[in-house]
């Protein structure tokens, strides 16, 4: 006999599964108030047939939904790759502007279609995408994730692909804010410190932020650097960098995802709770808990938060309407697409 979803609002918690298939202890986790989303590895990924059912049992748990999420951006971040096309890095987008500035436009456009297309008929909703960090040259971990080293390019690139992503009906995250360009240590293994003042911040990495480009997207995700002239806070646990910033100067009403909890340079704020509290309290509406399931459970058991109904409204608002897995097979635009992306990916290769 078949489940009968729960009817619960999305709650603040993004959590992941550990396999190909949901186990009866995870469908139980799923089904948990605090729980709003999951996001999706390469460890969940068998092919596409897989990936699809693992999707519609996850809908299925829930009404509303819960959202699914990936990190896929294309080069080395990309979680799906037999059965998709391969996706080209931000920087050969950079690369190409410096080229032709209307072919990398349309290129950009190209890329953020396939993309989103392939996953949505997969039955994703959501890929953190686009990458705004600017390419100062010192960080590894962002490195080729970025378009450009100069913010206007950034934002010219980022907006094209985000029209390729709307097209297929995906919103788009930009990540990660303020900035982690500038520093060299990586936040998943390290607290970046960040030592420049708030003007010179605005000035080149808040830039793309600025630009229309920041009325379009769906969601922002903050960094988990420390800019110690501004805020003794990572950005992601900072009430300053989030409210009076992000909502308050610049405007955005998406919502606002934490970086994974779990992550190094989110360990001064304290254990598993007390970051998700400081999250919440900064101004981030869903928080993201990763490749620990220990912690995910302890954070269910233990907090208890007053979750903003705005937030709530600012999570559904991020399922797509869905045109189903036949979607993609007369979809000329996304086969011309497809055609162009791939066979470009291939020449860069």
């Amino acid at each position: 006999m078949k489940a009968v979803p729960v009817h619960l609002p999305p709650g603040p918690v993004m959590c992941d599964v550990a396999g190909t298939r949901l186990t009866d202890e995870e469908r139980e986790v799923l089904r948990h108030p605090l729980v709003g989303g999951v996001i999706l590895f390469s460890r969940n990924y068998e092919n596409p047939v897989q990936v699809a059912e693992l999707c519609a049992e996850i809908h299925a748990l829930r009404t509303p939904h819960l959202v699914i999420a990936v990190d896929h951006e294309g080069g080395r971040v990309q979680r799906f790759r037999s059965g998709f096309t391969r996706l080209p890095t931000m920087r050969a987008l950079g690369e190409l502007w410096q080229q032709d500035e209307e072919a990398a436009r349309v290129r950009a456009r190209e890329v953020g279609l396939v993309l989103a297309g392939e996953l949505m008929a997969l039955g994703l909703d959501l890929s953190f995408t686009p990458v705004l960090d600017l390419d100062f040259g010192t960080s590894g971990v962002i490195g080729d994730r970025a378009f450009h080293r100069d913010p206007r390019i950034v934002a010219e690139l980022a907006t094209a692909l985000t029209e390729g992503l709307n097209q297929a009906g995906m919103g788009a995250v930009g990540k990660h804010f303020p900035g982690h360009g500038f520093v060299a240590a990586d936040s998943h293994f390290a607290i970046p410190v960040d030592e420049r003042d708030f003007d010179t911040i605005w000035a080149e990495d808040l830039q793309p932020y600025r630009h229309a480009l920041g009325g379009r997207l769906a969601g922002i995700m903050p960094a988990h650097v420390i800019y110690p002239k501004v805020d003794d806070r990572p950005a992601g646990f900072s009430p300053f960098w989030l409210q009076d910033v992000l909502r308050g100067r610049l405007g955005f009403d998406g919502v606002i995802f934490s970086d994974d909890l779990t992550m190094e340079g989110a360990t001064v704020v304290g254990d598993i709770v007390a970051r998700a509290d400081a999250a919440l309290n900064a101004g981030c509406d869903m928080v993201l808990v990763c490749n620990r399931p220990d912690e995910t459970a302890r954070l269910l058991a233990g907090w208890n938060p007053v979750f903003p109904v705005a937030s709530a409204a600012r999570i559904e608002r991020l399922l797509p309407q869905r045109e189903g897995r036949d979607f993609l097979a007369g979809n000329t635009a996304y086969l011309a697409a497809q055609r162009v992306v791939a066979d470009w990916v291939s020449a860069l290769a």
